[in-house]
């Protein structure tokens, strides 16, 4: 056979498929002990996350942390755990499965989405092999990040790169770094508000309460800090709100280290005991509803602003799987896989 023949002979290339990847930060497999730990060795390993040298933050985490932390994490979640398990995987879930039938009315067959999490399962590298397989060409990366941070953006962008290594053919890529101030994502966290005071009465301050980073991220170039103040003065601009009756708070922090501030539960505190007897609480910065938001600030945030003499605490539900948040989703990776198209 000539080499020509053996080129005519080849199988045809089925059509480029667009491939979507959405990711969030992960869940524990199980509200367990050892779930827990498994789960957290993973997330406290990556150097995005913690960027302490590698011996010593061995020994801290293995010898310390990871002897005290699973347990109380793990009572934290069988506070929250479902029928359908962790509320971010179930929700996230909800949110791809809604994101692909509205981007595949949009676009036909030639569209792929799965969904990734960066620690946990279902995992990344799953997710790529599950596009690899599906002849994927053109790879378009969502993290659902509003806002850039380096211990969340790009932790994602390390664990794609780190399957690319394993391929012969990798496909194009595209990248979301963040979209903070994208207008439909405004407009679906404003209405979340006005859904919000019309069945209760608006608070004397709305906070935004995202979660925190390092200081010194910040001051090593990590525009997060940034991205929230604009997200939430987007948001308040949409409500029309003063700014006396609004402010940004930073929750979530870990460690002995400096972090963003002011933190959420110090403001709580100070608020109720300066006399503010009602406030609404919303998170931007998650897009999902999480450990983080249902158990840190519904639960133990309420209890503190209540505790420290405030009287109505209402938080404000993450954008989940509402409409209009997909709305915004689909029309983000249209217009990023528009030169695809």
């Amino acid at each position: 056979m000539t080499e020509q023949t053996e080129v005519d002979n080849l199988p045809s290339v089925s059509s480029p498929t667009l491939g979507i990847l959405v990711t969030n930060l992960g869940t524990p497999d199980e509200p367990t002990t050892k779930a827990l730990r498994r789960y957290l060795a993973e997330f406290l390993w990556d150097p995005r996350v913690v960027d302490l040298p590698r011996p010593l933050w061995w020994l801290i985490l293995h010898g310390i942390i990871l002897r005290t932390r699973p347990s109380r994490s793990a009572a934290a979640y069988q506070k929250i755990w479902g029928d359908g398990g962790s509320p971010l995987l179930e929700i996230s879930r909800k949110q791809v499965d809604k994101l692909r039938h509205s981007l595949e009315g949009e676009l036909g067959g030639q569209v792929k989405v799965v969904l990734g999490m960066r620690y946990g399962n279902p995992s990344i590298a799953a997710a790529l092999e599950e596009l690899h397989l599906a002849n994927v060409q053109h790879l378009l990366v969502l993290p659902l990040y509003p806002q850039y941070s380096c211990s969340t953006s790009a932790s994602t962008f390390d664990a794609v790169a780190q399957q690319f290594r394993r391929w012969r053919a990798i496909p194009e890529l595209r990248f979301i770094n963040g979209y903070y101030n994208q207008q439909g994502y405004i407009e679906a966290l404003a209405n979340t508000v006005r859904e919000a005071w019309q069945k209760n009465e608006p608070g004397e301050q709305l906070l935004f309460s995202f979660h925190g980073t390092p200081l010194r991220f910040r001051d090593e170039g990590d525009p997060y800090y940034w991205q929230c103040h604009e997200t939430a003065r987007r948001i308040a601009g949409e409500l029309g709100l003063d700014k006396g009756n609004w402010q940004v708070v930073f929750q979530s922090r870990f460690g002995k280290e400096e972090w963003l501030k002011p933190y959420t539960d110090v403001t709580l505190t100070e608020l109720a005991s300066s006399g503010v007897k009602r406030v609404d609480v919303i998170c931007p910065a998650f897009s999902a509803d999480c450990l983080e938001t249902l158990e840190e600030i519904a639960v133990e945030n309420r209890q503190l602003f209540i505790e420290g003499g405030g009287e109505v605490f209402n938080y404000i539900p993450a954008l989940n799987d509402r409409d209009d948040h997909i709305e915004a989703l689909s029309a983000l990776v249209m217009q990023h896989a528009r030169e695809w198209l």
